[in-house]
């Protein structure tokens, strides 16, 4: 199926495009091992019943989806814009959709929870994407979500500030160009998602949904 995307959302489809194969080993690698952990952090939140339908926006290869059925017994649609991460996930046997965020193909009130993993910024509009995404919620469901955060402690956040202007794409380009390209991005992309939707401007996102929520910042 094709679609309409924003040049926000092309940008993430290109990005990706790249790094489909080699994501989850290298998303490890590249965050000093801490992915898997924030990942399952983000599960442990939902707290989802077996048999409970739940929708994992932004699946990518499916890591999030995965640990969902693992823990939970669930039931789980992974949807994705990207074809190529949907297709490095594709040996898994739940349904794979390619829509986006924003456009969700479904019912309103379809799913008992939804989880969504680094999808906001690259959104144009992240409080009308959040409304979207609690459109697809049944009443009582939890909306929960994983993103990279910016470390308020001065100190801390130099040394996140050195890793991601210099060691990640550093050590992006020594593994691929692609990789490279997603290192230079990260840093400044995540610093300017949050010069854009302050911590109270987000957090007030959250609440207008009006739904039982959970977000992690990386």
């Amino acid at each position: 199926m094709e679609f309409k995307v924003s040049t926000r959302s092309r940008h993430a489809r290109q990005l990706f495009a790249g790094i489909a194969i080699s994501y989850e080993r290298v998303a490890t690698l590249l965050s000093l091992g801490q992915d898997p952990r924030w990942r399952n952090a983000l599960v442990a939140a939902v707290r989802a019943k077996p048999g409970d339908q739940v929708l994992d926006v932004a699946t990518g290869t499916g890591m999030v989806a995965r640990a969902l059925e693992r823990k939970y017994a669930c039931r789980v649609i992974g949807l994705d814009q990207s074809a190529d991460m949907l297709a490095a996930g594709s040996t898994d046997i739940r349904p794979l959709v390619r829509a986006q965020g924003e456009r969700l193909p479904f019912a309103d009130e379809s799913f008992d929870h939804v989880t969504f993993t680094y999808l906001l910024r690259y959104v144009d509009d992240p409080a009308a994407t959040l409304r979207e995404l609690a459109r697809v919620l049944r009443p009582g469901g939890r909306l929960a979500t994983l993103e990279f955060g910016v470390p308020a402690n001065p100190l801390w956040h130099l040394l996140w500030r050195l890793y991601t202007r210099f060691g990640l794409p550093l050590a992006g380009r020594l593994l691929s160009a692609s990789w490279g390209t997603v290192g230079d991005f990260l840093g400044p992309s995540i610093e300017q998602f949050y010069a854009a939707h302050r911590q109270a401007e987000l957090e007030c996102y959250w609440r207008a949904r009006g739904s039982s929520t959970s977000a992690s910042d990386a």
